[in-house]
């Protein structure tokens, strides 16, 4: 057991403590252990965080040392406000990086994802916080919040800064397919795929017109792949195509190493009603069109295998939490306690999953342990 909780605890051993030392009553490390359990167990808030404390004080006191017993909620709710996110983050980063090391990281998925009840000065009114997700390994690699006054677009470079991309894949939605942005990813020896939209209307018009080309040329001369995924059950037809051209021509200046252009439509058919979507991406890297649509599939995963899990089974929607960093903060503990129950393997859902680790103290601690031996 000690052992365990020594790996656990030297990713955070460098983490800054903001208190001052008189008012030091609680070990930093137990505060945030003691959160993190709470919350695979089920516990939403700091009252809450605090319940589970006492309800499982002797077994929390086998592995932490709890000098003065459980904080109080206010005493959570403190610590977090005034704990520094970005450092926090990087802790994180470096604990569930240790984990992909083994599978090895290949797509990571950018999204940012707003907290309804939590009113901040932000771009969406609200808490926004930047996720990067780990598609195969189902794992949250780092976070950043939206600064007050700012965009998702300035939270990204941030983001990305702090993650070891070399070798791996990297997914964004148009609103982070900027030059800088795709210059930074490749200067930390990564690749990516953006979503081209109107925001960048002279790279838009570019992307549509190789595909024009393509067309005129009846896909002859033009080094190209396709790929055709039909899907149906349940009432529902999906047809999915995908066209890649290679070295694209008559891309703008300053898009670094566009290796290829990709086409993604989709044509669903749901109760007798017919839908059509098309989408546009530039990519660093050369794939085959099967390849490319799942990699475009995965990073659509981070809405329903990240944020939609976090609103359904974690009430993320309706946490009001907000002072200082507290928000941001118990944010990133969601999202660790959704990626650690998300190495358990075995069927069921992740809020049974949470009642599971409340109950039953084997499993919350194999959950710590990311469900490894």
């Amino acid at each position: 057991m000690s052992e365990l909780t020594l790996a656990f605890a030297e990713h955070f051993a460098d983490l800054p403590d903001p208190r001052i030392d008189r008012t030091k009553k609680h070990l930093l490390i137990d505060v945030l252990a003691i959160t993190l359990c709470a919350t695979i167990a089920g516990a939403d808030s700091f009252e809450e965080v605090e319940r589970f404390g006492r309800a499982r004080h002797d077994w929390l006191k086998r592995f932490l040392s709890l000098p003065n017993g459980i904080p109080s909620h206010d005493t959570f709710n403190r610590v977090f406000a005034a704990l520094n996110p970005r450092k926090f983050a990087e802790a994180v980063t470096r604990w569930l990086a240790a984990v992909c090391e083994a599978a090895g990281l290949k797509h990571v998925a950018i999204d940012g994802k707003s907290a309804r009840s939590a009113p901040r000065d932000t771009f969406s009114g609200r808490l926004h916080l930047v996720s990067a997700w780990a598609s195969e390994n189902r794992l949250i690699l780092g976070q950043q919040e939206v600064a007050d006054g700012s965009h998702e677009i300035a939270a990204i470079p941030e983001l990305l800064r702090v993650l070891e991309l070399k070798g791996a894949l990297v997914t964004i939605d148009a609103a982070g397919c900027q030059k800088e942005i795709a210059c930074q990813i490749r200067e930390q020896k990564g690749d990516y795929l953006l979503a081209v939209k109107g925001n960048q209307p002279a790279l838009h018009e570019a992307v549509r017109a190789v595909f024009a080309r393509l067309v005129e040329a009846d896909f002859e001369g033009v080094e190209h792949d396709c790929h055709t995924l039909v899907e149906e059950g349940h009432g529902r037809s999906e047809e999915r195509y995908v066209t890649v051209v290679y070295d694209p021509e008559g891309i703008p200046e300053g898009w670094p190493d566009v290796r290829a252009v990709v086409f993604v439509g989709r044509e669903r058919e749901v109760g007798g009603k017919n839908s059509s979507t098309a989408h546009y991406y530039v990519c660093s890297r050369k794939a085959k069109a099967k390849k490319m649509g799942e990699w475009v599939r995965g990073h659509w995963g981070i809405e329903n295998g990240l944020h939609w899990v976090l609103d359904v089974a974690f009430g993320e929607d309706d946490n009001k939490t907000h002072a200082g960093h507290a928000g941001a903060n118990l944010g990133l503990v969601r999202r660790v306690a959704l990626s650690l129950l998300r190495q358990d393997k075995s069927k069921g859902s992740v809020k049974a999953k949470r009642l599971q680790a409340a109950l039953d103290e084997n499993y919350l601690m194999k959950a710590l342990q990311g469900f490894t031996e």
